[in-house]
């Protein structure tokens, strides 16, 4: 089984990829994960909200595997604790897919189509945080999840 994380757009803020690639770096220990640049929308200052996230879907959709278990982080998605995160994360690796793929959208979210082809939304937050730090708490929340799944103890409760 395999983790990615899809992102719209490069992560540019040094601190960010800093703390970024130190995770994805702890993840190697437990999982297979690697982040995936999708190409953002062109010339976005002569096209709609709506227009960019359709550039910005059309660019996910062609990445996307059909066997791959797609879960947007989204605004409107569910919200788990920690350890309530880790034992979703445990049920999909159990799922039998051969992919999960996190995906975190560009400044306007998501097309209509990449929502039809989602199988699940998450919310990490009912704050609103920018696009590159949400790739940091991601990749941290994955690992804490890797080690409270492993009974390491990253996590206090």
């Amino acid at each position: 089984m395999k983790f990615s994380l899809f992102v719209v757009g490069k992560t540019v803020t040094g601190y960010l990829k800093q703390g970024i690639d130190e995770y994805v770096k702890r993840l190697s220990h437990y999982i297979s994960f690697d982040i995936q640049y999708i190409a953002d929308a062109k010339n976005t200052k002569k096209l709609t909200e709506a227009q960019q996230k359709q550039q910005e879907g059309e660019n996910l959709l062609q990445r996307f595997d059909t066997s791959d278990y797609v879960v947007l982080l989204d605004e409107h998605g569910k919200e788990y604790g920690s350890v309530e995160f880790a034992g979703y994360v445990q049920k999909r690796m159990s799922s039998g897919a051969r992919r999960i793929v996190f995906v975190v959208g560009g400044p306007y979210g998501f097309s209509t189509d990449v929502y039809n082809r989602a199988n699940d939304k998450l919310s990490l937050s009912k704050m609103t945080f920018s696009h590159e730090m949400i790739r940091l708490i991601f990749t941290e929340q994955l690992y804490r999840a890797c080690t409270i799944l492993n009974h390491e103890p990253y996590h206090h409760e």
